[in-house]
């Protein structure tokens, strides 16, 4: 069972050590949109750490610590890229649709990792699906995740 406080012998509550945040060891691509939102997370962050300060909030602390850790990590990384103007093959910072072979199409825009939100259709580019349709042309078929696909448009996001 996971506790957040343990008392210690001399009264004092002691914060349970939170594991770090796993740092990909892939290249931190970002498009501008990522970058703003690792921006944003950093400011929230840095909030939280000096609301959780003025509370005395141990946990808080802790959590809002870790979290500015990563963040600030993942700026520090990070490699902007600009979406193509007029992108001819499949990229990062690119959206593509593709036509199933059952018929279904699907539009995925290719972004970082941190951005990635497969409810919004991001997909980080790092996916199998991203990774089967970089580098392809209108027209061009892959076989992807799930079935067969074919690219019937590209442009940028």
């Amino acid at each position: 069972m996971s506790r957040a406080f343990v008392k210690e012998q001399d009264g004092q509550d002691a914060v349970e050590e939170l594991p770090e945040h796993p740092i990909s060891p892939n290249p931190n691509f970002v498009t501008p949109r990522g970058l703003a939102l690792i921006d944003e997370e950093i400011e929230t962050a840095r909030k939280l750490l000096a609301h959780a300060q003025h509370e005395t909030d141990r946990a808080g602390i802790a959590r809002a610590s870790r979290d500015l850790r990563y963040w600030t990590q993942r700026r520090a990384t990070a490699q902007p890229v600009e979406p193509p103007k007029a992108p001819q093959k499949v990229a990062f910072a690119t959206r593509v649709t593709i036509k199933r072979d059952d018929g279904r199409e699907q539009t995925f825009s290719i972004v970082g990792e941190d951005e990635a939100d497969l409810e919004k259709g991001l997909i980080a580019y790092t996916v199998p699906m991203a990774r089967g349709l970089l580098g392809l042309e209108v027209g061009e078929e892959a076989e992807l995740p799930g079935g067969n696909g074919e690219v019937t448009a590209i442009t940028a996001i």
